[in-house]
């Protein structure tokens, strides 16, 4: 998996994070006694749950050492550990009343493996609460893949970026397999740019990563350079300056079900 940088990712944290508040909003356990956050990057996540359920015990996980070492600093009273979704979930050796992961997903593979995975850490009850970015129909998205496919780069980048994301009626039947009790919903965020500069910055720090890390450090710029062109001509400046920015996100909510009721707020 590619290397992730922090400060990177974090240029834009309050548009990163907002999805991350608004999911931990719609889940209506009253009191959770434990709650894991999958691929909790720098923190910010995790800090959300933690200013949702301040009586919660609350575990960070992640697969990134950097990203870690960024979470410890930046909220040294939350817990956080080393995991890797798509293989050490089972070794966590305990349950949560919520199980929670935002824009982590898409990097990993098997989500039928994986979503088994997260809804078996569940204690009866739980709550399974995951968001993921829809956004492969975007202009940025489409911009990319085409680029990192043209005859320029194609050799040279030999492993494209693979997303891991599955369609949202293969969402529906997954969580369906596994409880009757499941909301889905799809929230696009508008988000204001300053410049066509930022949208890349943003991208950096995600989606293009695998296809610069993918290239030797001398020829980035000129990939940069290639879909910077294509960026500005995609993503029409508004009256007032300012760019939109539109990044589609999915969110699932699944309850684990049990003989014994969890109590809801209501």
């Amino acid at each position: 998996m590619p290397r992730w940088n922090s400060q990177q990712y974090l240029q834009f944290q309050a548009e990163r994070t907002q999805p991350a508040v608004d999911l931990a909003g719609r889940i209506a356990l009253l009191n959770p006694g434990a709650v894991l956050d999958v691929g909790c990057g720098p923190g910010n996540s995790t800090q959300v749950l933690a200013e949702r359920f301040p009586k919660a015990r609350i575990l960070g996980v992640d697969s990134s050492e950097e990203m870690l070492q960024t979470a410890r600093e930046s909220y040294p009273a939350l817990s956080f550990r080393r995991c890797d979704a798509s293989n050490d979930l089972p070794e966590l050796g305990e349950t949560f009343d919520v199980v929670f992961s935002n824009a982590c997903l898409q990097w990993v593979p098997d989500h039928p493996k994986v979503f088994r995975q997260m809804m078996e850490l569940l204690n009866p009850g739980g709550v399974l609460a995951v968001q993921v970015p829809m956004n492969d129909q975007e202009p940025i998205h489409q911009i990319l893949s085409q680029t990192a496919q043209s005859t320029r780069w194609r050799e040279k980048i030999a492993s494209p970026r693979i997303f891991y994301t599955l369609s949202q009626e293969e969402y529906f039947n997954l969580l369906g397999s596994m409880t009757e009790d499941f909301t889905l919903w799809q929230t696009t965020y508008l988000h204001r740019m300053p410049s066509h500069q930022a949208i890349m910055e943003w991208y950096k720090g995600t989606g293009m990563r695998p296809y610069l890390q993918a290239l030797p450090a001398a020829e980035r710029p000129a990939f940069e350079q290639d879909v910077y062109r294509q960026v500005e001509q995609a993503y029409p400046i508004q009256s007032n300056g300012e760019i939109i920015f539109r990044f589609p996100r999915f969110f699932m909510l699944a309850v684990k079900q049990s003989d014994t009721k969890t109590q809801i707020a209501r």
